[in-house]
């Protein structure tokens, strides 16, 4: 027996069928293509004072395909941090191993507002512009695992607290920031301290769709941003992990400056109290939070006997101004045959494609 089958549905494709249809094919290195990576510097004049727009190519004549996904931005800046505390209540066995961090959740919250140049015309006014926001929801989304691994780029809070290296921003010891601030009469006591931040190009919310980006074909492409230095966070670092960690790495310098350091040391493993309370958790640049101010040991009687003083207040850290002193786009890329751009060319031309405005992670 012959299913009849309307006229109407002969012709229907399956889904499956029409995202091949409309998916952009990726373009693929088959071996015939040579990869490079350059560095690109801005066509605004460095170093650019607080305030002021950089821009910057995201493509090279050299290259035929660009790497988005491989591609970053590299800025190296300069902030004076403003702290209304100096910090000069802490005994010298427990200054140097004592740290707050600052630095950023994601380094793509750094650009404020961004506007593309395509071919020399102005790409604005979308809701991508709105770049810190749309940026902080997408990298909110991304996978624990995916934050791990690009180390310099996230900043996951367990991983601060703990010390870690891979985070982005700085760690500054308590050494560091009263020996700044100690000649210093007026509060609130700046302290010039120097960041390098490099942003993943697929972390800005306008390119988190591209994978590559054939220049030779689509033609130049250009960013201009600013910086968001309120995208700034601030924490206070576990003293029990950072300590230990300090004692682990100078137990030699330690041992040869004399058995009082490290009795000191020992008081504060023996007596840290849970009761000692700070803020354990990220606070925003310009906002207060409750930090850790001083810690020494105090004697209780002439026989020696000490006891451990952990000072806690409130701290605000903020912003006064800021210099950006270097800005280079790391773009990876690589030429392509004749034979092979042509046939990209060919398929563009004869078939209709979608650009989708957000990857979405599986």
């Amino acid at each position: 027996m012959k299913t009849h089958i309307p006229k109407s549905q002969t012709n229907l494709e399956t889904i499956e069928n029409l995202l091949k249809i409309f998916a952009i094919q990726p373009f693929q290195n088959i071996g015939e293509h040579y990869f490079s990576i350059k560095e690109i510097k801005p066509e605004s004049q460095m170093p650019s004072l607080i305030d002021k727009e950089v821009i910057i190519c995201l493509i090279d004549s050299d290259h035929d395909v660009t790497q988005i996904q491989n591609s970053f931005i590299t800025l190296e800046f300069k902030m004076n941090l403003l702290f209304d505390n100096k910090f000069d209540k802490f005994d010298d066995a427990y200054k140097e191993g004592t740290f707050i961090f600052v630095g950023l959740k994601n380094s793509a919250e750094l650009i404020k507002q961004y506007v593309l140049y395509h071919r020399g015309k102005t790409i604005d006014g979308s809701l991508q512009n709105d770049a810190t926001t749309e940026s902080f929801i997408y990298n909110t989304i991304k996978p624990k695992s995916e934050k791990n691994n690009n180390r310099f780029v996230h900043s996951l809070y367990e991983n601060v607290r703990k010390d870690d290296i891979s985070c982005c921003g700085r760690y500054l010891s308590f050494k560091e920031i009263s020996e700044v601030l100690a000649p210093q009469t007026s509060s609130p006591y700046a302290m010039p301290v120097g960041f390098t931040v490099s942003i993943p190009l697929d972390d800005l919310f306008i390119f988190s769709a591209f994978s590559e980006y054939l220049n030779s074909l689509f033609g130049d492409l250009k960013i201009q941003f600013k910086i968001n230095p309120s995208a700034f966070e601030f924490s206070q670092i576990d003293p029990v992990i950072s300590i230990a960690r300090y004692y682990i790495i100078n137990i030699d310098d330690l041992q040869s400056s004399g058995q009082d350091l490290l009795m000191d040391i020992d008081l504060f493993f023996r007596n840290w109290s849970l009761t000692f309370q700070y803020t354990n958790m990220y606070t925003q640049i310009g906002c207060t939070a409750d930090l850790i101010t001083g810690i020494r040991a105090e004697e209780l009687t002439p026989s020696g006997l000490k006891n451990l003083i952990c000072d806690i207040k409130p701290v605000t850290v903020s912003v006064r101004n800021y210099i950006i002193e270097t800005v280079i786009v790391n773009i990876c890329g690589f030429k392509a045959s004749e034979t092979k751009l042509s046939r990209v060319c060919q398929f563009f031309q004869s078939r209709t494609f979608v650009v989708p405005a957000q990857r979405i992670e599986s």
